[in-house]
């Protein structure tokens, strides 16, 4: 499978990250100090929301290594929430440095070999279009969280840098979930993600040069940009090109829902709180009782998870399993190869 190694390595890339954040950028975010005034504000973890986006990006590429195939998926989502787990020890323990640094890396590295290891010997089957778009969806609205992160200062220079960074990896995983769902490999279909990622770097570039507040704006054409052209890239294709009826009540739900599900879901979510365990469990100082302990790195999943129930399931656009081809199945493929 040629998706497999590439899917790998970039599930490799995501646990470098996710070690570079535990040892490089988390100490930025510890206030010292015992005294109110030291108490952590609203954004002050923004090192812990790009951590949980890096590890969704562990989790995504195990899912585009195995093709979404039940075999590997189901590890892969056992992986990420050990892999959370363990986050937060790590986190009490306050490691820094270059040495904790490679330790951490290589422990993550070990951990995507060993579930892909067990993974390739549970696979039964082929792959699951469906899983892979869902996938996605995820990651395409993760990509919009890691590009919107922010701080209480929002004047960090390593935040911005690993936001870029963090947010590249996740739009490589959409654009290479999107394109593992097609039902065939098509030239036109590799062109247009080479044209989608290019303009979704360059709308990642300008909400990191953008103020916090105007952000807005470039997030919901962002967010547009990704879900359409996942829809673009892996949907079927009859006679050879897109049905753009399909595509455009796609583009219109990808322009609305994105943020309408991220604010569904924070304002869901508010009264869990459910960053304030994780902080007390991690050691840190809690944020203060004026402001919340948003956990948007679970927000932007969940988020994800919804679009992907308007995007990945429904059967009449053409989102289904591999299965044995039927009456129509070999005219469908040989239409999307023209």
């Amino acid at each position: 499978m040629r998706v497999r190694p590439a899917g790998l390595l970039l599930a490799a890339v995501a646990a470098v990250l996710w070690a570079l954040g535990m040892t490089v950028l988390q100490p930025l975010t510890e206030p010292l100090g015992p005294w109110p005034e030291a108490l952590a504000g609203n954004n002050a973890y923004w090192a812990r929301d790009l951590r949980f986006v890096a590890i969704v990006g562990a989790v995504a590429g195990l899912v585009l290594a195995g093709g979404g195939n039940r075999g590997w998926t189901v590890p892969a989502v056992l992986l990420g929430g050990v892999w959370l787990a363990a986050d937060v020890a790590v986190d009490r323990a306050d490691p820094t440095g270059p040495g904790f640094s490679v330790l951490l890396a290589v422990a993550g590295c070990a951990a995507v070999a060993g579930t892909a290891a067990l993974a390739v010997r549970r696979q039964r089957g082929g792959r699951d279009r469906r899983a892979l778009v869902a996938t996605a969806c995820v990651t395409g609205l993760s990509v919009l969280i890691a590009a919107g992160i922010e701080s209480p200062t929002d004047r960090e220079p390593e935040l911005g840098r690993a936001a870029v960074v963090t947010s590249l990896l996740l739009l490589a995983l959409t654009l290479g979930c999107a394109l593992a769902a097609a039902p065939g490999w098509h030239p036109a279909r590799q062109r247009l993600a080479v044209g989608i990622g290019a303009a979704a770097a360059v709308g990642i570039a300008l909400m990191r040069v953008t103020p916090p507040g105007p952000r807005f704006l470039p997030g919901v054409l962002l967010g547009a940009v990704l879900l359409t052209g996942v829809t673009l890239l892996a949907w079927d294709w009859p006679d050879g090109r897109p049905v753009w009826r399909w595509h455009g009540l796609a583009a219109l739900a990808a322009l609305l829902g994105p943020y309408v599900m991220l604010l569904i879901v924070v304002i869901g979510t508010l009264p869990l709180n459910p960053g304030a365990p994780l902080t007390a469990l991690a050691g840190n100082t809690a944020i203060n009782s004026a402001d919340s302990d948003v956990l948007y790195s679970l927000s932007g999943v969940l988020a994800g998870l919804g679009m992907a129930l308007l995007l990945a399931f429904p059967p009449a656009l053409g989102y289904r399993p591999d299965r044995p081809a039927g009456p129509d199945g070999p005219r469908r493929a040989s239409a999307d190869r023209r």
